[in-house]
């Protein structure tokens, strides 16, 4: 409520200092017999921005402050003797106040301590309130006064509209790079506590991988093992079958649909085509586990080869499918964007369509191919329910395809849910596979990237 108490009045501030700013230039541009340096709206902005941007650092700071304020004085208007001394009791605490504040249902029985102090944070929440709704009016409406009196005709406002929205941008792009950094170091953390019950070597080389440990040191399994190889060759085998269904079905529907389709062929199918792109996973898992893997099974069985009601085979040929409209059309649109000019010197020197197609179009067309099957290997590597329902939980170190294996992502979910304490090793073990997916497929791009450098062909 207070978020949006506080947007509408800096957006009502900001509109009417837009308006006031596009008129107060246009009269004085005719008062003094010019035309203004910019255009009208940008004297709009101009004004828009000095209302907007105090308003906005007002509001945010006061959100980013109000809770812990609030927290601090109700506490310290408490004897000392009501308030818990354990830092999980006294969060416990403070929760049943704010729940009592908001109406809702505390933890427990609330005592006589905790309804004076929700009474009190109810109290100050609606002074505070009030005087953040005060304070982002009086400075939008300051910042407003301070820009309106700025505004002259030969202000360079558009440079200054577009500093702005430049350090704007700027600062979204320091936020989305920061956020990253944040989620490696979390990553980074949480492994670096894993390594501290097991060892890098037992992790990285290890080839047995269970990681069920007990709560108690007399229980079976106490001590786990977190041997990972089994489960980086069951996402590598899994990933390699979806790549070697989707890559070649992909490219070369995109080569049909772009030279030897019709017009009307191309816009049924490749519509058609990207409709497996937004068919839910859970409704590809089903298909595999139901469909695929006893088809897979009944066909090894009549050749004499023992296939497992869960293989790596069923879950990949499936994941490939799923991914044939990513490289499809990404490959698509890499070979559309190929000069023409390129293809009819090819035909003018007398080259046939096929020669065109394989030493000119794919080559020029490389990076973006190489692109969508990044793309493509990046989403066989994340996919989870496929893998579940169709290729098992086992992690088995074999590049067997007819025999059940398992992936990193399956794993870090089945290691994060459960009843297991979060620091124990099992549920840090997923830490560490996160990190471990993520700089392997930090050297897959970083590979993939040299490869399109080396064969890149450079045009004009």
């Amino acid at each position: 409520m207070l978020l949006g108490l506080l947007l509408a009045i800096v957006l009502a501030l900001a509109g009417s200092a837009y308006v006031l700013g596009k008129r107060n230039v246009l009269a004085l541009a005719a008062e003094a017999g010019r035309r203004p340096q910019s255009l009208a709206g940008y004297y709009g902005w101009y004004a828009a921005l000095w209302c907007g941007i105090p308003g906005l650092l007002a509001a945010t700071l006061w959100l980013a402050l109000a809770p812990g304020w609030l927290e601090s004085t109700v506490l310290s208007e408490l004897p000392a003797n009501a308030i818990p001394e354990e830092p999980a009791a006294l969060d416990l605490f403070i929760n049943d106040i704010e729940n009592l504040a908001s109406g809702n249902i505390a933890s427990g029985t609330a005592g006589p301590e905790v309804r004076a102090a929700a009474a009190r944070y109810t109290e100050l929440r609606s002074q505070a309130t009030w005087a953040a709704g005060l304070l982002t009016a009086v400075l939008g409406f300051g910042g407003a006064a301070l820009g309106l009196r700025r505004i002259r005709p030969d202000l360079a406002a558009r440079v200054w509209v577009e500093r702005v929205l430049q350090g704007f941008l700027m600062l979204c792009s320091t936020v989305a790079i920061l956020v990253t950094v944040g989620i490696v170091l979390s990553l980074v953390f949480e492994t670096l506590r894993f390594f501290e019950s097991v060892s890098v070597s037992e992790f990285l080389f290890g080839t047995h991988w269970s990681p069920q440990t007990a709560l108690r040191a007399d229980q079976v399994g106490s001590s786990g093992s977190f041997g990972a190889i089994p489960v980086f060759a069951g996402t590598l085998l899994i990933t390699l079958i979806a790549m070697l269904v989707a890559v070649p079905i992909g490219l070369m529907s995109a080569v049909y649909m772009t030279f030897y389709a019709s017009a009307r062929t191309r816009d049924i199918v490749k519509p058609l085509l990207e409709i497996l792109a937004g068919v839910p996973t859970v409704v590809y898992g089903f298909f595999a586990a139901l469909v695929v893997a006893p088809a897979v099974r009944g066909f090894g069985t009549r050749l004499g080869l023992d296939v497992a009601s869960e293989s790596a085979l069923a879950a990949g040929l499936v994941m490939g499918v799923m991914i044939i409209p990513f490289i499809s059309s990404l490959s698509d649109d890499s070979i559309t964007a190929v000069p023409k000019s390129l293809r009819d010197g090819s035909f003018g020197l007398g080259a046939t369509r096929s020669e065109t197609i394989r030493l000119v179009i794919l080559p020029a067309a490389l990076p973006g191919i190489v692109g969508g099957v990044l793309l493509a290997v990046s989403r066989a590597i994340g996919e989870t329910m496929i893998v579940v329902m169709a290729a098992g939980l086992a992690a088995n170190l074999t590049i067997n395809p007819l025999e059940a294996v398992t992936t990193v992502t399956v794993q870090i979910v089945t290691l994060l849910t459960g009843d297991q304490e979060f620091d124990s090793a099992k549920t840090l073990a997923a830490f560490a596979l996160g990190l471990t997916l993520f700089v392997v497929t930090l050297a897959l791009n970083v590979v993939a990237l040299r490869i399109v450098k080396r064969y890149r062909e450079q045009y004009d």
